[in-house]
Order: C-alpha cells, then sequence, then structure tokens
C-alpha cells in the first residue's frame, strides 16, 4: 500500500481548502496465524491503552493536547480530528478510570474554541496537529498543539480547516456529555456556544429544512444537508434541552428530527444520505450511518427496520483470497461496509490517485461497531447474539491487524486499536478507509461494548 503521494481520506477531508501530498505507507496488517480469541474485558482495555497512548504521543509538547487520530502509517502525521476526539472524551467516559482524560481532551477542545487563530465564535476547525513532523514536501512542522504564540495548530497542511456542522455537533455532545457528568459549568458552557454556532451558520429554511453542512475553510457556506449530520443534531440539541432548561433547544432538536424522518424510504426499510440543494432527496449511495445513527437517536420503533437493511445490505465477508484483500492467509473479519456504493468499487482501478485498488469487500470496523451498539440498544429478539458476533470480530481484528504501526514515532501497546478496515475500501463518496489503527473505530467499540449510547438526547 505504497503510491504516489496522496492522504486517506476521512469524509470529513470534504471541507476543507485543498489537499497537501501524503504517502499511504506499508500498513502491516498482522500475522497469518489465527490466536485464540481475545475476552472481552482483555479487549476492552487494550482499545484503552491505545486511546492513552494516541493522546499522549507528544509529552514534550505540553500538557494541552488532542489524541491522534490514525497511526502514523497513515500518512496524516499528527492529525488530530475534532470528531475523533469528541469520540475518544464519550469512550473515556464510558470506561473505568476514564474521567481524568475525558477532562482533559474537552479543555483542549475549550481551549480550541477560544484560541482560534482566525475566529471567535465558537466554532472548531475540523482537525488539528498535536505534534511535530516534517511535511511531505521538506516543510518542518515544529509545534504541538498549542503554537508559540498561544493559538491552536490548526491542520493547514492538508486544508482541514473548515467547519462541519456534524463534527460540531459530536463535540457538543461530548462536552455536554463532560458536564452531565462532572457538573462543570464550563464544559456546558462550550456546549451551548457550539449549539448557537450551528444554528446561525447551519438553519435552513429550505423545503426540506434542517440544518446544513458547515463552512469551508474560507468560511463560505456549503450547499449539502446531511442525513448523519441532522441525526447528530438530535442528539446534541436533546442534551442541551435537558442541562440548559431551555425550551428553544427542543425546538431546534424537532427542527432536524423533521429533516431526518423526511429521509426515510419507507417501501425499503432505510434512510437516504440527504440532500445538495435542500429540494432534491440524494438516493444514491445509501450510507450505514444513516440507518444506525438513526436508531440511537431517534429510538423509533416506526424506523427500527434500518438496522436490519444495514445487516442484510451492506454485510460483507472479508478473506485472504478476496481481489484487493489486505487480510493475512487464514484470517477472515465479518461486518458492514462504508455505503451501497462500497459493495460495487471498481476493483480494478486504485480508490484515487496513489491509493490501492478497493476490497468490495472490506469491513469497516466503525460502522460494524454502530450497528453492534444500535442492535444492543434496540434488543429485538436475536439482536444481542448479533451485536456480539459483530463484536468478536472487531476484537479479533484489533488481536491481528495493523501490526508495528506507531502513535508520534512510538510502538504502540501491544494489539491495542482497532483499524478502520479490514482493507482498503471505497466509501463512494470521494475517499476511502485502509487498515490503520483509528481513534474513531477504537472508541466506537469501547461505546459498543459497554452500551453507551452517545446519541441519546
Amino acid at each position: 500500500m505504497t503510491g504516489s503521494p496522496r492522504p486517506p481520506l476521512s469524509r470529513r477531508t470534504l471541507i476543507g481548502t485543498g489537499l497537501g501530498a501524503a504517502v499511504l505507507a506499508a500498513t502491516g496488517t498482522g500475522t497469518a496465524q489465527a490466536a485464540p480469541g481475545p475476552s472481552a474485558a482483555s479487549a476492552a482495555r487494550r482499545a484503552q491503552a491505545f486511546l492513552a497512548a494516541a493522546m499522549d504521543a507528544y509529552p514534550d509538547h505540553g500538557a494541552i493536547r488532542l489524541t491522534q487520530s490514525y497511526t502514523d502509517q497513515a500518512g496524516l502525521f499528527s492529525t488530530a480530528f475534532t470528531y475523533d476526539n469528541a469520540l475518544a472524551i464519550l469512550a473515556h467516559l464510558a470506561c473505568p478510570a476514564g474521567e481524568s482524560r475525558a477532562v482533559a481532551l474537552g479543555d483542549a477542545l475549550l481551549y480550541a474554541q477560544a484560541h482560534d487563530p482566525a475566529h471567535d465564535d465558537g466554532r472548531l476547525r475540523q482537525a488539528y496537529n498535536v505534534g511535530p513532523y516534517t511535511f511531505y514536501d521538506g516543510s518542518p512542522q515544529p509545534d504541538g498543539f498549542v503554537r508559540a504564540d498561544g493559538t491552536v495548530n490548526v491542520g493547514t497542511q492538508f486544508g482541514f480547516t473548515g467547519t462541519a456542522v456534524g463534527d460540531m455537533a459530536w463535540a457538543g455532545i461530548a462536552l455536554a456529555a463532560l458536564a452531565g457528568r462532572t457538573g462543570g459549568r464550563r464544559f456546558l458552557t462550550g456546549a451551548v456556544r457550539i449549539g448557537e454556532w450551528i444554528e446561525r451558520v447551519g438553519r435552513t429554511d429550505e423545503p426540506l429544512g434542517g440544518y446544513k453542512f458547515g463552512v469551508d475553510g474560507a468560511d463560505k457556506k456549503l450547499p449539502f444537508t446531511s442525513t448523519e449530520h441532522n441525526t447528530d443534531l438530535v442528539g446534541l440539541f436533546g442534551r442541551l434541552a435537558r442541562l440548559t432548561g431551555d425550551k428553544v433547544w427542543r425546538e431546534r432538536r424537532a427542527r432536524a428530527r423533521a429533516f431526518v424522518e423526511r429521509m426515510w424510504e419507507p417501501s425499503g426499510g432505510f434512510f437516504y444520505t440527504g440532500t445538495n440543494d435542500g429540494v432534491t432527496v440524494n438516493r444514491s449511495p445509501i450510507p450505514e450511518d444513516t440507518q444506525t445513527w438513526t436508531q440511537l437517536a431517534l429510538a423509533s420503533r416506526a424506523h427500527a427496520r434500518s438496522l436490519d437493511w444495514a445487516a442484510a445490505e451492506l454485510a460483507v465477508l472479508d478473506t485472504a483470497d478476496r481481489p484487493n484483500s489486505t487480510v493475512p492467509s487464514g484470517q477472515s473479519y465479518e461486518g458492514v461496509t462504508f455505503s451501497s456504493a462500497s459493495l460495487l468499487a471498481n476493483e480494478g482501478a486504485p480508490i484515487a490517485d496513489g491509493q490501492p485498488r478497493p476490497d468490495r469487500n472490506g469491513v469497516w470496523f466503525e460502522g460494524t461497531a454502530h450497528l453492534a451498539l444500535a442492535l444492543r440498544h434496540r434488543g429485538h429478539p436475536g439482536d444481542e447474539k448479533r451485536a456480539r458476533r459483530l463484536l468478536g470480530s472487531i476484537e479479533r481484528a484489533q488481536e491481528l491487524l495493523g501490526d508495528a504501526q506507531t502513535v508520534g514515532g512510538t510502538a504502540l501497546p501491544a494489539r491495542s486499536g482497532v483499524v478502520s478496515a479490514s482493507s482498503p475500501l471505497d466509501t463512494g463518496f470521494g475517499f476511502g478507509y485502509y487498515p490503520y489503527r483509528h481513534t474513531g473505530a477504537t472508541a466506537w467499540y469501547l461505546l459498543a461494548t459497554t452500551r453507551a449510547n452517545p446519541l441519546r438526547g
């Protein structure tokens, strides 16, 4: 998995002002010999160890810090996505002895709100740099999360400078969770600032309603409206309504929920991804998270079939004999892929310039964890058994995939951290996922194994 300079993309890279150069390094996909299945308790402890290592990767660059999102081998250096750090906060809160780390990350997000180099309106950027590195063009990036002038180190090298409503919503959910757990008024204040920014920037009176995507790095509003983002807002605004007692958040929650419900396809039992113009529903591709997050946020019996759609229509089994699979011989992984388009990816062409060819059966482990948690939350007959099987696949991946990877140049604790995908997969949204250990996938695994629903308002 080497190639010409180009970073592995995240869905949240799409709002930046441009991409720098990066290299896809070798993944290290584990040994070919199968190992005994890990116990859930052991797997959870090792997942926590990964989150701790990714948070502590740059000890010489200050106590105010965020968690690096991917291992160094992903080619994104010390990038810390806001979304991933929100998930890390929620995962730490769900686990024993995790509160102090959650508080430290929450305070770092508050610091970013207060020390943005260009804005003082409550926004957070898509991503930040949290440690030093030399970029592919030879330019040094010497700073940690906090620069010498006190401003935060925005991820300009890859263009991660915009602000998405979904990322903001997850950060707000995390801060609100901290407020509820600790009673810290500063966390609720930060979450409210996020909610007010979303209301000012995202609210739309277009026919389909809801809240729009956010702004790019030049502060230009983006025209899309996302089912995923509005689902996130159901969770955020619900928490703010409960914590503040202000009825305005209930109205805003209802507005976001109404958009989500307009995306429902009753004949198929699934949710569409959203709209580009506020008038016409996008009917393809159909992503996984709009099926699972909606169950977690809405808890709606009328829409509960979306989990069955995702479990059936997006199911994949990745084995070593698959075209373009990077799974070692003798191993296999089951779960779900990113979207309906992932199953139709062109396996004869790279996902993008400088990236490998996709495996249609690559397992998206973050989404597999979404599904496991949503099944546990729904609680229909057989759901718990299905969830446990999915979690077992994730635990085997943590045991066997992504070895010899590092964060900040330091080796990770053994068998810790979940790779984002079992093999390279094409999302159908212009980017891919790869077998690199990932803060987001690991955090979602911990939320699923502890049954912690982050979208419950």
